[in-house]
């Protein structure tokens, strides 16, 4: 079974009429896996929303701790990898070049890592908060700033840094070392060519059901919030069988966008969202509170590394209540089980980046574009509740799928401004679901680059399906626990990759050493022959 060398001309020209190019060892057991699910929880039916609840809570109950101990380690290798020797490694080799402008590649990292996410929480999260600060008394001013700081926590740093780690590690083995971009890639230094067996098998599949996972709990919020959008809009009832159908749409849409690959599809329709999202975040600057956003951001940015470690070490085990394992942990698990995904997306448009500019570009750029993100939605929401001029807590707390469209109907243009964010969330959804299709088909081919159409289209569509059936059997509690479940696992698998990341790295940082060497001997010597010539002539 040999995986490297898969990405020659010969392979690429011999799968382009083929519908499929699979490595059946991991192909064939996760689709045997996901089609057990799908099949289980539509047999359970009303049973399967508690044995998905039952599961979150016991997994988020015993597993809090190492979530957190892992997250917080994660930003620590981020760091000791951009700003130690191995800062200067180029992604790709020394004479390697990006392939796309910092502008796209921005695009496509914020589309990629956050998306529908931003959608649904930058009003309902901070509002949730405010209602139940776990740090402070409600409607005092402190839980306003636990309300945002809360909210920065889940979606800053950590979750970038574990975006940055993964995406790395695939990159560096990919582009560096000319293996596959598959996970198991990642583990080549501890396992050598026993990545090419049952373990590398192992590996990929955990990689495939965290990563599908992880994006049937994004499509899900996203159906979910576009559904309470049409109702809010245009009067349509927000059923499952309406969220249902958003998906069957938007996943039909993904799928052209597949078909059409990464420069024509994921790259136009990832810059086309950060356009309108930030025509978005400029009419919430302009007709909101805007002295208000641009004080809060920076006084939140402020607020958030001041009180980092804090919040990052907080287990909740000297308090009652579940705040930990309903958000935080909640969090943790799911940007984990999006690793794969984001991180492999990622890997793949950052040929010809440094690993300092690598870490640095993913860690920074993304988080302070959320954090100003959450402070215009969030901030506005929370300026309009605490002032009195709007009951914007009391619809969250009544359904948070609608918490944007009642913030938007605060505002001039409210119909205009609400279909434009239904607008917004599709795009989001399509994104999602076309990039994390191209990342789940290089998992089961054995780390091709360019599969053939027929095996984009068939992740594409399951991804759909997964999302729809978790939503009929359980709601957002089940796609929470999809997440959680995927991403127990994968944490140890994630802490293992930093360590293999570190000796590749190690191992790369001593052959560049190396060649420099070589390098100035071959000078030296030719400065020799140089001034040895020059004595001839003279004499």
């Amino acid at each position: 079974m040999a995986l490297r060398g898969q990405e020659d001309t010969e392979t690429r020209e011999s799968g382009k009429n083929k519908l499929f190019e699979i490595h059946g060892p991991v192909f064939w057991p996760s689709v045997i896996l996901i089609t057990a699910l799908i099949v289980g929880t539509l047999l359970a039916g009303e049973a399967a929303e508690e044995v998905f609840n039952a599961v979150r809570v016991g997994i988020t109950d015993w597993a809090s701790w190492l979530f957190v101990i892992a997250v917080n380690l994660f930003i620590g290798f981020a760091l000791y990898f951009a700003f130690s020797r191995f800062g200067a490694i180029r992604i790709g080799g020394e004479g390697a070049e990006p392939e796309f402008t910092n502008l796209a590649w921005f695009a496509m990292l914020f589309s990629a890592g956050m998306g529908i996410g931003l959608m649904f929480f930058a009003v309902a999260e901070p509002m949730w908060h405010l209602l139940y600060p776990p740090h402070a008394e409600a409607g005092s001013t402190e839980s306003v700033r636990d309300a945002m700081g809360l909210t920065f926590l889940h979606w800053g740093l950590h979750a970038w840094a574990i975006y940055a780690i993964v995406g790395l590690a695939l990159a560096f083995f990919a582009f560096n070392r000319d293996l596959p971009l598959s996970f198991r890639s990642v583990f080549y230094p501890l396992l050598g060519e026993r990545i090419n067996g049952w373990m590398g098998d192992v590996i990929d599949i955990l990689a495939v059901l965290a990563t599908l996972f992880g994006l049937a709990t994004s499509l899900g919020i996203g159906a979910s919030q576009a559904g309470a959008g049409m109702e809010y809009v245009f009067g349509l009832e927000n059923t499952v069988t309406l969220q249902v159908i958003i998906i069957v749409v938007v996943t039909g849409i993904a799928v052209v966008s597949v078909v059409l690959g990464i420069d024509k599809g994921v790259k136009v329709l990832s810059e086309f969202n950060i356009r309108l999202a930030g025509l978005f975040l400029l009419f919430i600057l302009v007709f909101g509170p805007t002295l208000y956003i641009l004080g809060s951001f920076v006084q939140n940015t402020g607020y958030y590394i001041q009180n980092f470690a804090s919040y990052a070490t907080w287990t909740q085990i000297y308090e009652d209540g579940e705040f930990m394992t309903t958000w935080t942990v909640f969090y943790w698990a799911w940007w984990i089980s999006w690793s794969p995904y984001v991180g492999m997306f990622i890997a793949r448009i950052s040929k010809g980046r440094t690993v300092k500019e690598f870490v640095l570009g993913v860690l920074i750029v993304p988080t302070i574009l959320t954090f100003l993100w959450m402070s215009g939605f969030g901030g506005s929401a929370l300026y309009l509740e605490t002032g009195g001029i709007a009951e914007i807590a009391a619809a969250v707390e009544a359904d948070q799928t609608t918490s944007l469209f009642v913030l938007l109907d605060q505002f001039p243009m409210a119909i205009i401004t609400s279909f434009l964010a239904i607008v917004l969330v599709l795009s989001f959804f399509v994104t999602s679901s076309d990039s994390g299709s191209l990342v789940i088909d290089g998992l089961t081919s054995g780390g091709r680059l360019d599969s053939p159409v027929g095996q984009r289209v068939f992740w594409a569509s399951t991804e759909g399906a997964v999302a729809a059936v978790l939503l009929i059997g359980g709601g957002l509690g089940a796609l929470q626990a999809g997440a959680i479940s995927t991403g127990l696992p994968f944490v140890i698998v994630l802490l293992i990759m930093c360590y293999s990341l570190q000796k590749g790295l190690s191992r790369e940082h001593r052959d560049l050493m190396r060649m420099d060497k070589d390098k100035d001997r071959e000078s030296y010597r030719e400065l020799v022959q140089k001034a040895i010539q020059k004595q001839k002539k003279t004499d």
